[in-house]
């Protein structure tokens, strides 16, 4: 049986102002913004290249704004991904250097973390064989 995650809700105080941070300074796409009444209000956004997407909006979840704090992307290059953010005005990490990969951190305006994963080398979803050199596992 197959499972694929395809929508992650991210609790946020101010719809607008979260909704122009991950499309602007991100660079989510904006999929749908439906307002479904006066309390429920969907927003759906989605990383380039993701087939999952992340749900912002009123009356999606119960999750306290800025409660995420482990939302991680896989990226290609962590300092162009860094370099990207840092120019659209996302405070942005140096690059954390981790024998598991490449990491830069950055968080939402709520405070909501997240972290872009450049895999290494011997990562099979890096295009690698998957095989870790340091153990040959």
């Amino acid at each position: 049986m197959d499972m694929k995650l395809e929508l992650v809700g991210v609790p946020v105080t101010d719809v607008d102002r979260a909704k122009e941070f991950y499309v602007e300074k991100v660079g989510f796409n904006a999929d749908h913004d439906y307002t479904v009444s006066d309390e429920i209000r969907f927003v759906q956004l989605t990383p380039p290249g993701s087939a999952c997407s992340i749900a912002i909006g009123r009356g999606l979840t119960e999750i306290v704004p800025g409660g995420l704090d482990n939302l991680q992307m896989v990226v290609a290059d962590a300092d162009a991904a860094r370099a990207e953010l840092v120019g659209r005005g996302v405070e942005a990490s140096e690059v954390d250097e981790q024998p598991w990969g490449r990491f830069v951190y950055f968080s939402d305006p709520d405070g909501n973390k997240w972290s872009l994963q450049q895999l290494p080398a011997w990562s099979a979803g890096a295009g690698g064989d998957g095989v870790d050199p340091q153990t040959g596992a």
